[in-house]
């Protein structure tokens, strides 16, 4: 293989900046929200132009308080993710435990619920122990 089509084949490997409509992380970071509500979806519009519940207006007020090395806890899944909060590490409770997740740009203007899931998949076995006679006599295949 000649040695500018491997080059051409590395280039385009190369993990490309993120954009979010024409915008780059940093131009995102420097909106303010009525700007920022220009780009994400209209779910999240929505949510950006009735306000912020108490509850999330705190959330938000301790990711910026905190050190951006540190995890934050917090039960609010219904908290958008701004592009302030690239980079940082957030703790989201899914009803039974907190799951740790890395906030990355492809993750602005989602919830942060939908990153921690509240159901998982339960795979049953075959018939076992105290099923009935004839479950018992499973067909091979």
């Amino acid at each position: 293989m000649p040695k500018a089509r491997r080059a051409k084949k590395v280039e385009a490997r190369r993990k490309r900046e993120y954009t979010l409509r024409g915008k780059t992380v940093p131009e995102l970071q420097a909106m303010n929200l009525e700007e920022l509500s220009k780009f994400v979806t209209a779910r999240a519009r929505r949510s950006i132009r009735r306000g912020f519940t108490t509850e999330t207006t705190l959330f938000f007020e301790q990711m910026r308080a905190t050190d951006p090395a540190t995890v934050v806890r917090t039960h609010c899944r219904d908290a958008l993710v701004l592009p302030e909060h690239v980079g940082r590490h957030v703790a989201i409770h899914n009803g039974k435990e907190f799951k740790e997740i890395e906030v990355r740009p492809e993750m602005i203007g989602h919830y942060f619920g939908e990153f921690s899931l509240t159901r998982r998949f339960e795979k049953h076995s075959g018939p076992g122990v105290g099923a009935t006679r004839s479950s018992k006599f499973m067909p091979l295949k």
